[in-house]
């Protein structure tokens, strides 16, 4: 399969294929002619990238990719909670998140903290499509969630909306069934 990395030696892209002979990981290399020129570092020529056997499970990126592409809404909502709500906030965050996860329009519900200021919170809701937002701001745990952490915010929180590039297809977002998230 056709794979494109960058040299970190180089700072080139090369084209090259990656293929497994006798369970090591190897890696053919020839300079991309369209996108810089050739360098003797990278030769077409076979040598090996390390000794591990691949991964049976191997996550590849391809150009073949037969997924229908998506365009789902990803927003991220910052908010900086009040020193001493942290927990409370926390919890009130991770209930709604988990009961987020499970509504039909939304691919992901991620809460993060930052980790040198435990004020500091994250929420990337990840929407499959333009509807989805407004029935996720009509739900009662979305209501819930609003009102009981309204007193803990030390400013109004702040959302951001970002289209997704990658990953492309609804299987690098969504948790799917039987996935457990805790």
């Amino acid at each position: 399969m056709l794979m494109w990395r960058l040299a970190a030696s180089t700072r080139t892209i090369v084209r090259g294929t990656i293929s497994s002979r006798n369970g090591l990981r190897s890696i053919a290399t020839a300079a991309s002619t369209a996108k810089a020129p050739p360098s003797p570092l990278l030769s077409a020529q076979r040598h090996v990238v390390d000794a591990t056997p691949m991964p049976t499970s191997y996550r590849t990126f391809s150009s073949q990719n037969t997924n229908p592409a998506i365009n789902y809404l990803c927003v991220h909502v910052f908010v900086s909670v009040k020193p001493g709500t942290e927990n409370d906030f926390l919890a009130a965050s991770l209930a709604n998140a988990r009961a987020s996860s499970l509504e039909p329009g939304i691919a992901r519900f991620d809460v993060i903290q930052q980790e040198n200021d435990a004020t500091k919170f994250v929420l990337v809701e990840v929407y499959k499509n333009a509807d989805a937002p407004a029935a996720h701001k009509g739900t009662d745990h979305y209501l819930a969630w609003r009102e009981s952490v309204e007193h803990m915010m030390a400013e109004p929180r702040r959302a951001i909306k970002y289209k997704n590039i990658f990953p492309a297809t609804a299987g690098g977002w969504d948790y799917g069934d039987g996935i457990s998230l805790e």
